[in-house]
């Protein structure tokens, strides 16, 4: 598993910076006035800072970015990084320069001049998101992360901003390794170990096996998996941070750790990248982890149903006829609509065991929903404004594309089956919005619910602001803030 940068804060003590090894980096504001850390660092390279900040290069960086000069005279340091940024960013600024910095670092132990920088645990998050890469299965590959020291005149005053970064770093971090693990080390059972051991953070957490799950009537669920050797699971998570006995918020995610389509195969290019299907799981695990490192203040509940889609002798058959949990019979149009189907029996499963206070799925689901948003935005559906708009709140705070998305009759009609009560798909128009209409038939009018469909950002070709190309982790800063902003109590 890989392991955020560690990070350590320290109070600003200039005879510190000659002898800094690796990298140091000072922040210089438009005008290029130096604080106390920078005017040191400036002396100690003759005035080199001072002459850049001068230079017309220098006046054209955008916020946030940087320019290195190396092997500086008179400093241990192999190079010294100069960073556009205010005195007082904003939470976006901030996070680009700590970005920056990352892309910078190289692995090497690194200094972060802050002085007096308002938002330096901002730029703390950014650097050890930034910072990540998925080594696990590269041989003769250091994956060893030297430390970055953030000089700031008040340490103390950064300590509970500093382990709310690394809370949510250790959860992107878990959801971004889950979702590039290939599916021959990814298993369903792999997949239910991982998150067992979670315990020891102080999670509870229950795997639910096939006999059992037989009992309770996941007959959607069970229909997914039963082409696969590998056994469908459903784990639960629960943290009980807040009030005893009071309801819990709920998370539920997609667990398909691979997916060929089943009978309805997908057609070979490009199915390398369906080790990522399991995206949703991913980032409920993700945030499962994260409230339990931050010891929040909540009553939450993560689910996931684990499964593998294949093609066998035992396979659903298109055309096939089955009954859900909820007692709602389902015609099975495409094997490759199956991402709701496993949700379906989890989320009736939900609200049945645990009558949640209000409840988000996440799910890599459809195609479609990439055609309509790129990669830029998830998908987000819902019964409830107020917590639709909740959720558009943090993930705009914590700078996470979401987009809300209609329903309505009309798309709920384009379900009927001639032979059930539904089809598992709706056809080509408006595909992942009969995804989520789909889905809302296994919701309770009574609960407030949030579907959204990640299948553009969970796992993207090229690098984004805070994350290297692959896995992104993305909805887990979000649905933390949503928690902490909106459940949490103050006992």
């Amino acid at each position: 598993m890989t392991t955020p940068t560690a990070l350590r804060f320290i109070e600003t003590d200039i005879e510190q910076i000659k002898d800094a090894p690796g990298v140091v980096a000072i922040f210089v504001p438009e005008g290029g006035s130096l604080d106390v850390t920078g005017r040191r660092v400036n002396r100690l390279l003759r005035g080199a800072v001072a002459r850049l900040c001068e230079d017309e290069a220098f006046e054209k960086l955008e916020v946030g970015q940087s320019v290195s000069l190396a092997w500086p005279v008179n400093m241990a340091a192999e190079k010294v990084v100069v960073v556009k940024l205010a005195r007082r960013p904003t939470v976006e600024q901030a996070r680009k320069a700590g970005a920056t910095l990352a892309k910078t670092k190289g692995g090497k132990p690194m200094m972060v001049l802050c002085g007096n920088l308002r938002r330096a645990s901002d730029v703390a998050l950014g650097l050890a998101l930034r910072e990540y890469d998925f080594k696990d299965h590269k041989t003769g590959t250091n994956t060893d992360r030297e430390e970055a020291v953030f000089m700031v005149n008040e340490p103390a005053a950064e300590e509970d901003a500093v382990d709310a970064v690394r809370a949510v770093t250790e959860g992107v971090f878990f959801t971004r390794d889950l979702t590039n693990e290939p599916a021959n080390i990814l298993t369903t059972t792999e997949f239910a170990n991982r998150l067992k051991e979670m315990e020891s953070l102080g999670l509870i957490v229950e795997v639910l096996e096939e006999k059992e799950l037989e009992k309770l009537g996941m007959r959607t669920l069970l229909s997914v998996g039963q082409g696969s050797d590998s056994p469908t699971k459903v784990v639960v998570m629960r943290w009980e941070g807040g009030k005893k006995d009071a309801q819990p918020f709920a998370l539920v995610g997609k667990g398909v750790v691979f997916d060929t389509g089943g009978i309805s195969l997908k057609p070979a290019a490009g199915m390398e990248d369906m080790t990522m299907d399991m995206g949703g799981a991913g980032v409920v695990s993700g945030v499962m982890k994260t409230l339990a490192m931050r010891k929040s203040k909540a009553n939450v509940v993560g689910l996931v149903g684990l499964v593998e889609n294949m093609p066998s002798g035992n396979a659903t058959r298109p055309g096939d006829v089955v009954t859900s949990m909820k007692g709602d019979t389902v015609e099975i149009i495409n094997t490759d609509a199956e991402g709701r189907l496993v949700l379906a029996d989890v989320l009736w499963y939900t609200q049945e065991r645990f009558d949640p206070i209000g409840c988000i799925n996440l799910a890599t689901l459809t195609g479609a929903i990439i055609i309509g948003l790129g990669h830029e935005n998830a998908g987000v559906f819902s019964n409830n404004d107020a917590l639709a708009n909740s959720f558009l709140k943090a993930a705009d705070a914590e700078e996470e594309g979401a987009w809300r998305m209609p329903m309505g009759k009309a798309y709920d009609d384009q379900l009927k089956s001639r032979i059930a009560d539904m089809k598992n798909v709706g056809g080509r128009p408006a595909g992942s919005i009969t995804a989520a209409q789909f889905l809302q038939r296994f919701i309770k009018p009574e609960t407030p619910w949030c579907h959204l469909d990640i299948a553009g950002v969970a796992s993207v070709k090229s690098e984004t602001a805070f994350a290297p190309k692959g896995a992104t982790g993305w909805g887990v800063r979000a649905l933390n803030r949503l928690i902490a902003d909106n459940f949490e109590t103050d006992e």
